[in-house]
């Protein structure tokens, strides 16, 4: 009954054409496109030509002849499309980590007086730890809030709250939560509202002009497989962008960066939101492929997605009961994002031992078990394989084996 029903999903499917914009390994049903996406089949080519002739033959004249001045910013509006962000928002260049110091530290600068970021428990540890920085540069208190709580908080402080930063995703979970709401209620408390879509960007239809958000920021290697390392986005709504105060006022951010002016002085668009050289080669290649996405919307990206995580869910629930897996991932579709985690005592091994099967996942301490779906390439039968050999893991014990059992330093 399953596989018939993977097979007719997977018939219906209006993206199925997109697979083959990927350079899939054979015999490998991967799962942790919410890690490091999947290769794209344009950016070889575009890498290639980057590296021998952009750099090999053309040189320095490239900043010109081949458009790598404008990269940051080019890149930036072909992937503010997938989030919501009108051209002129966006730009691409240095880490999430990066970004994010940026972003949050001159969010928290515009609401002078106030003495409280608000921040999810729950955060992955990087926004937690920027967020503590900011607070220790500022003189701010952090507080620790869940999602789900921050509104009720945000109301009742709503005189002290500079920036309320979270992401609309969990990143260990795949909990989605209410990106409009929770902006609309930091808002409402004179508050700015800071989102990190590492884990929503290429797999949600972000509306970030739409929910009238202030700041955003995401990598480009997971959903959107720009490769390891790619660049990640800054977003900065457009209302902010003359008082945007950039922490690092590196000379590509100057209005006349080739004035080679001895003082600062801002680019009056996005473009003050840059601070130096990027890394061209995966700039490049991040932009080679956003072209996955050409023609496709992401309203069809949601709805496939929903359409892969409730299949897990319910490949799960038959062929994993009573197996000691619980399910960490909401059922409700308005509650989960591209994602659903397994609970598991023995979370590492079970990856490790369907690893080895071509099944490839990942883990999240202690004891969750993650899988992640681009439907762009991944498929139902994907999907159903992905659980069977995960039954079959655990009724062979291949988990038990010592080679499963020793941890690599990347889980």
């Amino acid at each position: 009954m399953l596989t018939e029903r993977a097979a007719a999903l997977d018939a219906a499917d209006p993206l199925a054409h997109v697979r083959a914009r990927f350079l899939l390994p054979e015999g490998v049903a991967y799962l942790d496109g919410n890690s490091l996406g999947a290769l794209p089949a344009a950016v070889p080519a575009v890498v290639e030509d980057a590296v021998h002739r952009q750099w090999g033959t053309d040189l320095i004249r490239s900043w010109n002849g081949n458009g790598w001045w404008e990269a940051p910013t080019r890149t930036g509006d072909a992937l503010g499309r997938l989030i919501g962000a009108a051209p002129g928002q966006t730009v691409v260049g240095d880490s999430t980590s990066v970004q994010l110091f940026n972003t949050l530290l001159a969010a928290a600068r515009m609401r002078p007086g106030r003495r409280l970021l608000l921040t999810d428990p729950d955060h992955f540890p990087t926004d937690q730890y920027i967020a503590d920085s900011v607070a220790r540069l500022l003189g701010l208190d952090v507080r620790r809030v869940p999602a789900r709580e921050a509104a009720a908080v945000l109301a009742a402080e709503a005189g002290d709250v500079a920036v309320a930063a979270y992401a609309p995703v969990d990143y260990r979970t795949g909990e989605l939560y209410d990106m409009a709401a929770l902006t609309a209620a930091a808002h409402a408390a004179g508050a700015l509202m800071h989102w990190d879509l590492c884990h929503a960007a290429g797999a949600l239809p972000v509306e970030l002009d739409a929910v009238e958000a202030d700041f955003a920021v995401g990598c480009g290697y997971k959903y959107l497989s720009g490769g390891p390392g790619a660049p990640a986005f800054a977003y900065v709504a457009r209302r902010h962008l003359p008082d945007f105060d950039h922490p690092l006022t590196g000379w590509h951010g100057h209005a006349e960066p080739f004035a080679m002016a001895g003082t600062y002085t801002p680019g009056a668009d996005i473009s003050r939101a840059r601070i130096s050289t990027p890394p061209l080669l995966s700039l490049l290649a991040l932009e080679a492929a956003l072209t996955a996405f050409d023609g496709v919307e992401m309203t069809d990206v949601r709805e496939k997605n929903l359409s892969l995580t409730g299949f897990f869910q319910e490949c799960a629930d038959e062929l994993l009961d009573g197996l000691g897996f619980t399910m960490a991932t909401p059922r409700d579709p308005d509650r989960r994002g591209s994602q659903v985690a397994l609970r598991h005592s023995e979370a590492y091994p079970l990856v490790a031992a369907l690893t080895a099967r071509g099944v490839i996942g990942d883990m999240r301490a202690p004891d969750l078990l993650r899988f992640g779906f681009n439907a762009l390439y991944v498929t139902h039968a994907d999907v159903l394989h992905a659980v069977r050999e995960l039954l079959a893991v655990v009724t062979d014990g291949d988990h038990q084996s010592p080679e499963f059992r020793q941890r690599p330093t990347v889980t």
